[in-house]
């Protein structure tokens, strides 16, 4: 559960600032009383099906980085540290990074980077015209 918040909370607080935008529109005198229930059982249904979407996808990417990492693959992560041509950043045992609960870490870099942010690295070869 506590990795659920930990991946979900702002979709989750924009879910409540949604939901109260909504009460309080469909609170209105102008509009019809079924409104009310319609629209809040419409937001909540929405954003259940969304957030748990995201969440089992970003967790099925997550066991599957760390399987990828684990077999001695590479890792590519997303730095939004540095805002460069570069900002994203090679993990692999070879370059010392090791796995720390959801979390990569290296003695050679200055910040981790969670699971949830990475994808498999696939190294694309050019393709030459003869």
């Amino acid at each position: 559960m506590e990795l659920f918040f930990e991946l979900e909370v702002m979709y989750i607080v924009i879910g409540i600032f949604i939901l109260s935008v909504t009460a309080f529109v469909t609170t209105r005198d102008f509009v019809p009383r079924v409104a009310f229930k319609r629209g809040i059982l419409g937001v909540v249904l929405l954003f259940s099906i969304m957030i748990g979407a995201h969440y089992f996808t970003t967790t099925a990417r997550m066991s599957g980085v760390k399987e990828i990492f684990n077999e001695g693959g590479t890792i590519i992560c997303e730095n939004k540290m540095h805002r460069t041509v570069s900002q994203s950043v090679l993990i692999s045992k070879e370059l010392e990074w090791r796995l720390e609960g959801h979390l990569f870490v290296s003695d050679n870099y200055e910040r981790d980077f969670h699971t949830s942010r990475c994808v498999e690295y696939i190294a694309e070869t050019p393709k030459v015209k003869i």
